[in-house]
């Protein structure tokens, strides 16, 4: 499915610590006067800056999708490929049911929910996340001291020592979904809705009252690249095949014959209140989105075939 291009969704996103967080860096620099953790940095917006890593968003959000997926589904390979689970991606022997697999289609469909999203060792991920930059002059950061207490003794193991938080500001990201289904997207609204309930945090030391966010969502925008707008309605190029120009389309509309192969499925659509309308150049469709409560209600429609997706499982 990486050969093709049938639908995308742009999600962006506001992160704001709600309480101190830290990305660690990783190593220690040679400057005696900074902390023994710093914040990770990078050059942005011409000078050094603290950032959110898209790779540890990424991190994160996969580690809670898994947790969801197990929660409605099972945590190991089932028998029936049909059934939703996901398995430990840091578990390469689980992976093992792949090597005799070398069809493409084949391995998507075996391959967990999860998988099918972030991808492993066979297969690349339909979702890219961007590295999350601080909006100019909102960033509030400090130092901290602390102390590691050995469990037997109760003595001071370690320390004392002192890292960077940042405490207040605001930092501005995107989530890219390629080729997706309306569960998966409905998948990705569950997860941002846990991160801004505080369900689980990013960063450092999150046991310990770190890493706590709240999410607002700025915007959205779903494309379907091959589609035109005829009539009113929104027409595959190249096919007879057409939908209301009110209608939030995933992957498995726009296949045909490799729809079964894949997994897909079949009927995979919902209204929306959202109308769509020609992208850029005049060739492409695209649905927009905008603030916090219509991105929400693009995701309550995806959590629909979510929940359909689970109930079907369990049957």
């Amino acid at each position: 499915m990486h050969k093709r291009f049938v639908n995308q969704c742009t999600i962006e996103l506001t992160i704001s610590p709600d309480g101190p967080i830290l990305i660690k860096s990783g190593k220690e620099g040679a400057d005696p006067t900074k902390p023994d953790m710093e914040f990770v940095e990078t050059y942005h917006a011409g000078g050094r800056s603290v950032y959110l890593p898209g790779s540890s968003l990424k991190g994160a959000i996969r580690a809670h999708a898994e947790r969801i997926v197990r929660t409605v589904g099972q945590d190991k390979r089932p028998s029936n490929p049909e059934q939703l689970w996901a398995g430990n991606p840091l578990n390469l022997d689980e992976y093992k049911y792949l090597d005799s697999i070398t069809e493409g289609p084949d391995i998507y469909r075996l391959s967990s929910f999860t998988d099918q999203m972030f991808g492993h060792t066979s297969i690349a991920s339909r979702i890219r996340i961007e590295d999350a930059y601080p909006t100019p002059k909102s960033l509030k950061l400090e130092e901290r001291n602390g102390v590691a207490i050995d469990r037997v003794f109760g003595s001071v193991a370690v320390g004392p020592f002192n890292y960077q938080v940042c405490t207040a500001g605001e930092f501005k990201t995107k989530i890219h979904l390629k080729n997706f289904t309306l569960a998966q997207l409905g998948l990705i609204g569950l997860v941002l809705r846990d991160l801004d309930e505080g369900w689980f945090g990013l960063g450092f030391a999150k046991s310990r009252g770190l890493g706590v966010v709240r999410i607002h969502l700025d915007s959205a925008v779903v494309r379907y690249p091959g589609c035109t707008l005829e009539n009113e309605r929104i027409r595959l190029l190249g096919s007879d095949k057409n939908w209301p120009p009110v209608e939030l389309l995933g992957a498995g509309e726009f296949i045909g014959e490799d729809r079964s192969a894949y997994g897909f499925p079949a009927d995979d659509s919902e209204p929306t209140p959202v109308k769509a309308a020609l992208m850029e150049l005049g060739l492409g469709v695209e649905l927009r989105w905008e603030g916090t409560e219509q991105v929400k209600d693009l995701f309550t429609r995806s959590v629909k075939a979510w929940s359909r997706k689970v109930e079907a499982k369990v049957q």
